[in-house]
């Protein structure tokens, strides 16, 4: 199974920028589906954004026009540019991978805390 390591969290002002990254241990070229997820204490986790299986980005309501998806298969890896950070976007960030029919792959998770 893939094993996939988030990097990039930290401390931020908001209105600031972050960029986190995701790196597969594999090639990523075979994944069907790749995205973003995120969990703040205290709330399910939720979809920021992901590559679905029809091949165009989807993003979360909250973050459209602030985060922006991205993957190099060259570099077996994803990331999110994260711009004017609010201190909503606070959570631990997630990343995840599915190749059909298996089950999906999640990374550790790396701690993003927006302050105000």
């Amino acid at each position: 199974q893939v094993q996939l390591v988030e990097s990039g969290g930290g401390l931020v002002q908001a209105g600031g920028s972050l960029r986190l990254s995701c790196a597969a241990s594999g090639s990523i070229a075979s994944f069907n589906v790749m995205g973003w997820y995120r969990q703040a204490p205290g709330k399910q986790r939720e979809l920021v954004a992901n590559f679905p299986i029809s091949g165009s980005t989807n993003y979360a309501d909250s973050v459209k026009g602030r985060f922006i998806i991205s993957k190099d298969n060259h570099k077996n890896a994803m990331y999110l540019q994260m711009n004017n950070l609010k201190p909503e976007d606070t959570a631990v960030y997630y990343c995840y991978a599915r190749s059909f029919p298996a089950i999906g792959s999640w990374g550790q998770g790396t701690q993003v805390t927006v302050s105000s």
